[in-house]
């Protein structure tokens, strides 16, 4: 019971950020519903201020986003390096702790002024909107999230190592860590598991773009 509660509050961890600053939008989310209830991220259609084939240009599309959003100097929280980061999610992990997991990763704010404007999803032939892409990547994160907390969770990891691609994609101010996977023991020998997505390094500062891995 007390595993079923947990998965159930993961659920929230990524949808609850945005239902308390999007205000009427719903990119993520549809509305607030208590804390038992696990959130179903819509999925099958596009939601309100998202666009698959949108009429708007770019900019406005850009604009609309980040309505209500306060522009950040830089990356918030984090880690000052990538294996600080590597190292404080599997402590998070192993602790259960949502609230350390949620701060790792970047927020509506960060991923609309810091990561999107220089991705290759502002270009054709892979351009999207702000608002779809995010909403993609954090439907991938939660699934990610709750799967590997329902299966690890509260438990030692037996964390080894980590790595990433050799080198960093880069676009513009940021550095994106690609192909990344750590090393754990798990009461045998060590196995190497894929239990997040890219990471973000920009101005010394280091953080999720996605929870998306291999469960």
């Amino acid at each position: 019971m007390k595993m079923s509660m947990r998965t159930a509050g993961l659920a929230l961890f990524l949808v609850l950020p945005c239902v308390a600053s999007c205000g009427g939008d719903a990119e993520v989310a549809q509305a607030a519903t208590p804390a038992s209830q696990p959130v179903a991220v819509p999925s099958a259609a596009p939601v309100p201020g998202m666009h698959v084939d949108s009429i708007l240009p770019p900019e406005e599309e850009e604009r609309r986003f980040r309505e209500g959003l306060a522009e950040p100097s830089g990356l918030e929280g984090g880690a000052a390096s990538r294996e600080a980061l590597v190292r404080g999610f599997v402590r998070a992990v192993e602790r259960a702790d949502t609230a350390a997991v949620r701060r790792m990763i970047v927020s509506r704010a960060e991923f609309a002024y810091l990561y999107y404007p220089s991705t290759e999803f502002t270009r054709p032939p892979r351009r999207m909107s702000p608002a779809l892409l995010w909403f993609l990547t954090m439907q991938e994160s939660e699934k990610g999230i709750g799967r590997l907390f329902a299966r690890r969770a509260g438990k030692p990891l037996g964390y080894l190592s980590s790595r990433c691609a050799p080198e960093p994609r880069v676009e513009g101010a940021n550095r994106l860590w690609d192909r990344c996977t750590v090393t754990v023991r798990l009461g045998g020998a060590p196995k190497e598991e894929r239990l997040f997505s890219t990471i973000i390094e920009r101005q010394g500062r280091f953080k999720f773009v996605s929870y998306q891995n291999e469960y």
